[in-house]
C-alpha cells in the first residue's frame, strides 16, 4: 500500500537523508535506482514490514510492502514523520543563517532536519556505537545487531528490523560481544535494553518532554555509555541544539577555521559557536567547512 505525508516547508528528503550517516546503518538503506530511503521495521503488532520513502509534492510518499489496518497505518505515519522531522520548522534558524556566508545555502537546501530512527532507544544504541571507533566499525556493529537479533521480514528473511529492547534484554553480555562485536559497549547496551524493557527507563517520553535542555542533557548523561559527545548528538536528534557534539573532527575543523591549525580544546569550539545560542548545534553541523 502507499500513502503520502505532508511536511512543514521548506523540505527536502535528500537533505534529511544526507544530514548524517544514519542512512548507512542497518536497517536503513537507499534504493539505487529511485534514491528512495528504505527501512525495515517491527510494528507494535509484531508484524515486520518494509518501507520505501520517496519525495512527493509538499512531503513524502510512503510505500509499504503489505496492507496495513488503520491503526498500523497511523503507527507507520507517525513513525515516518518522526524519522524525517516532517513537523519541524526552522524559520528562526534560517533568519540567522541568512546573515552568515558560511550558512548561506542552508535555506536553499532546506537543511536543518537530522535523520532519526523510529525510537530513541535505537538512536541511543546507534550513538553509543559511534564512540571511540571508526565509522566502518559503527556500520558493522549495527549490521550485526540487525542480522543476529532483529526480527525477519516475512517476504525476504535476509532483511531484518532493528532489535527491540525486549529482544536484546534477554541476551547476555557475551552474546553482544561475540555476535554483535560491541566490545566494551556490550554491558551498556544490555543494561539500556533491560531498563527500557522493564519500564525503568522511558526513553520515548523524552521525545516530547518540556524539560529544559540542561536537565534533559543530565538525563541522557545518566545512561551508561553516554558521555558529553553522545549526549549532544542525542539532543540534536531530539531537536535541541544548545550543545555541540565535540569530537576530534570538530577540534580539527574549528582549529583550521579560527586558530591557524593550532591545538585547541572543547572550550574553543564552544566559543566559536556560542553566539548562535539555541541554534549553535545546527550552525556547527551545517557550517561550510573548508577541508
Amino acid at each position: 500500500m502507499q500513502f503520502t505525508l505532508s511536511a512543514q516547508p521548506p523540505f527536502s528528503l535528500p537533505a534529511v537523508v544526507r544530514s548524517h550517516g544514519w542512512a548507512q546503518l542497518a536497517p536503513f538503506g537507499i534504493e539505487e535506482d529511485s534514491g528512495r530511503l528504505t527501512y525495515v521495521v517491527r510494528l507494535e503488532s509484531s508484524r515486520v514490514v518494509a518501507l520505501a520513502i520517496g519525495e512527493a509534492p509538499d512531503g513524502v510518499s510512503v510505500e509499504v510492502d503489505a496492507e496495513l489496518d488503520p491503526l498500523e497505518q497511523t503507527e507507520v505515519g507517525g513513525m515516518v514523520s518522526w524519522m524525517l522531522g516532517l513537523d519541524q520548522e526552522f524559520d528562526a534558524f534560517y533568519a540567522l543563517a541568512q546573515e552568515e556566508p558560511k550558512l548561506a545555502r542552508v535555506v536553499e537546501r532546506a537543511q536543518g532536519r537530522l535523520l532519526r530512527s523510529p525510537t530513541l532507544f535505537e538512536d541511543v544504541v546507534r550513538t553509543i556505537s559511534t564512540t571511540n571507533t571508526q565509522w566502518r566499525a559503527t556500520i558493522r556493529m549495527n549490521a550485526a545487531l540487525v542480522d543476529h537479533f532483529g526480527a525477519p521480514l516475512a517476504a525476504d528473511p535476509a532483511r531484518r528490523a532493528f532489535p527491540t529492547p525486549e529482544q536484546l534484554a534477554v541476551l547476555d553480555e557475551a552474546a553482544l560481544r561475540s555476535e554483535a562485536r560491541l566490545g566494551y559497549r556490550a554491558p551498556y547496551v544490555l543494561e539500556l535494553a533491560q531498563a527500557v524493557a522493564d519500564g525503568t527507563l522511558d526513553l520515548e517520553a523524552l521525545k516530547s518532554t518540556a524539560m529544559p535542555t540542561p536537565q534533559l542533557r543530565k538525563r541522557l548523561l545518566a545512561i551508561k555509555g553516554v558521555g558529553n559527545y553522545a549526549a549532544a548528538n542525542l539532543l540534536m536528534i531530539l531537536g535541541r541544539y544548545d550543545f555541540l557534539p565535540i569530537d576530534s573532527w570538530a577540534l580539527k575543523m574549528v582549529s583550521r577555521e579560527w586558530h591557524d591549525g593550532e591545538q585547541i580544546g572543547p572550550a574553543e569550539v564552544e566559543a566559536a559557536f556560542a553566539r548562535w545560542g539555541e541554534w549553535q548545534g545546527l550552525a556547527y553541523w551545517f557550517w561550510a567547512w573548508e577541508e
